[in-house]
């Protein structure tokens, strides 16, 4: 199965997309980096990524998962119509929709949490509460295909149940 993993040029969390993604390809899924642009991409501890695909050509059509990585950076992406687009297109194709720290802020804005339960780093959830979203504590958070965690410290258990998730439909 292929995941696309959607990253900020800066400022992404380290641990929120290499945890995850660690877990994903374990289990044997190829795992595919977006960003605004393909480039180079890096983390806010110095981690380095690179990112093979821009949010203009990454559509959800090629991928069973979709998941969008906190960190600072991933504010550019709050009201970016490219990653709105994306989280729409993943949500409504049934595909598995992720995201962690303050990228549920996405999905929010992407509509697609309104009614689903839903965690997000703490600085953030009345942004999600204003969007519909069932405003939860919990560190990860599943509602159907729909994986929210709240941080850094939940980065493990974000990307195990994300594998989870995935395996539920080979």
């Amino acid at each position: 199965m292929n995941a696309l993993m959607v990253i900020a040029p800066q400022n992404f969390r380290d641990e929120e997309l290499f945890e995850p993604m660690a877990a994903l390809q374990g289990a044997g899924h190829q795992v595919t980096l977006a960003s605004a642009e393909p480039g180079p991409c890096r983390g806010a501890l110095g981690g380095r990524a690179h990112a093979t695909l821009g949010l203009d050509g990454a559509r959800a059509r090629d991928f069973d998962a979709v998941v969008f990585v906190g960190g600072g950076g991933a504010r550019v992406f709050f009201d970016d119509r490219r990653a709105l687009r994306l989280a729409r297109e993943a949500h409504d194709a049934g595909k598995v929709v992720g995201a962690i720290c303050i990228a549920p802020v996405i999905l929010a804005n992407a509509g697609v949490l309104a009614g689903s339960r839903a965690t997000v780093f703490p600085t953030e959830g009345t942004a999600l509460t204003h969007a519909g979203a069932l405003l939860s504590f919990a560190e990860v958070m599943s509602d159907h295909d729909i994986v929210t965690a709240n941080g850094p410290s939940a980065a493990r258990a974000f990307g195990a149940r994300l594998v989870e998730l995935l395996a539920h439909r080979s």
